[in-house]
């Protein structure tokens, strides 16, 4: 009897599933990757958007009205939805204000100050 040296058909095909279960899940890591950088990006940009918009408020020589105000601001090419909503405290004298960005429907960022109230 002669011996052959090699695999035979059936630790090609068990050889073949183990590489393809690999592969699937490298591509799955990769598209998830992705998917996780673009999510990142848009909080980025979106945290910018609302501390732009928060040293705007800040800035201004009057405080802003109480009550909420919404606006868009253009940046990195997308339009973002904010929110502002202007509250007072237990002290008259300082005003609580959030910002909250959104994108799509879906808010992606939000800051919350404090400032004086010179009214």
């Amino acid at each position: 009897m002669t011996s052959r040296a090699g695999f035979t058909l059936i630790e090609m095909l068990v050889a073949l599933a183990v590489f393809g279960l690999a592969a699937l899940a490298l591509l799955n890591l990769a598209g998830e990757n992705t998917r996780s950088a673009a999510r990142v990006e848009t909080r980025t940009v979106a945290g910018i958007v609302a501390e732009n918009l928060a040293v705007q408020t800040l800035i201004d020589v009057d405080p802003p009205a109480m009550g909420e105000t919404r606006g868009e601001t253009a940046m990195a090419g997308r339009t973002w939805t904010w929110t502002r909503v202007v509250n007072g405290t237990d002290d008259p004298d300082i005003l609580s204000i959030r910002i909250a960005v959104t994108e799509s429907g879906e808010q992606v960022a939000d800051v919350t100050l404090f400032r004086a109230n010179a009214s």
